[in-house]
């Protein structure tokens, strides 16, 4: 009660009843100003600004066609080794030799490509439709190589027509010699089975790790191509890494989505 005696008196103390009423201190003033202005020009930004985003996935280097696995058509004993690792052969090549209850019979190349693996070895017993070799599907050594990013199925439809990616190479250092630049050059919109990978890639193992957090949508992207680098592709330093890349290369791409402006995330 002695706090409110004393406003009382005040009030009736007709020596103060004609003093200014402060209602705000300037520094009160200069706040709320600075606060309006903030409030004007992330409301302006909101709407005329623009957010860049990311999707981060597993990649690996390749080339367009991919590979398939060569499979025996006949059961038996393995003979002989016809073709070694590594070396690119045409279509119908001999790879290898197998004794059947009929006799010899050759396996061979369904396409041109290159042996990235032999499964078979002398003296194996295979049955009919057993995995021989995985070959990729590359005619020339001068066959560009692209990379496919197996990006999660709710990310792809968001990805823009040749959008910017930056890849990660495994095998090469990114903080001595950066990231490897390429463009978006298509999305296959269907998710694809850890099935569906290792008959692109020829690889089961490969398979099971691109879809181990669920199947995942396959973006081919283009590399740049550069004239001043060893690898003879465009990198974020200026030379890339002193040596060429190979095909079936693990890396992490990188993918740059369509700008967003900030007001898009609150409406509905």
């Amino acid at each position: 009660m002695q706090f409110r005696q004393q406003a009382l008196a005040k009030l009736q103390s007709p020596e103060e009843l004609d003093l200014p009423v402060r209602f705000a201190r300037p520094q009160g003033w200069l706040v709320l100003a600075v606060t309006v202005v903030a409030m004007a020009a992330a409301s302006v930004w909101a709407v005329t600004g623009s957010v860049a985003s990311t999707v981060s996935a597993p990649a690996i280097l390749t080339h367009a066609e991919g590979s398939y696995l060569l499979q025996s058509p006949v059961a038996g004993q393995v003979t002989a080794i016809l073709a070694e690792q590594g070396r690119r052969l045409p279509a119908n090549a001999p790879v290898i030799k197998v004794r059947t209850e009929q006799g010899e019979s050759v396996v061979r190349t369904v396409a041109a490509g290159r042996i990235t693996e032999l499964a078979a070895t002398v003296g194996q017993i295979i049955r009919t439709g057993a995995d021989v070799a995985a070959v990729e599907k590359v005619e020339h050594a001068s066959d560009p190589l692209y990379a496919t990013v197996y990006v999660p199925a709710e990310s792809a439809a968001s990805i823009p027509a040749n959008a910017a990616v930056d890849l990660t190479v495994q095998s090469v250092p990114a903080q001595q010699y950066g990231v490897l630049r390429g463009h978006v050059r298509s999305v296959d919109r269907t998710a694809q089975s850890a099935q569906q990978i290792a008959a692109f890639l020829g690889d089961d193992q490969l398979g099971e790790q691109f879809t181990k957090k669920g199947r995942p949508v396959a973006v081919l992207v283009r590399l740049d191509t550069s004239s001043g680098t060893k690898s003879g592709y465009q990198w974020s330093s200026a030379d890339g890494p002193p040596f060429p890349l190979s095909s079936m290369t693990l890396a992490t791409g990188s993918i740059r989505m369509a700008d967003q402006r900030p007001v898009d995330w609150l409406l509905p």
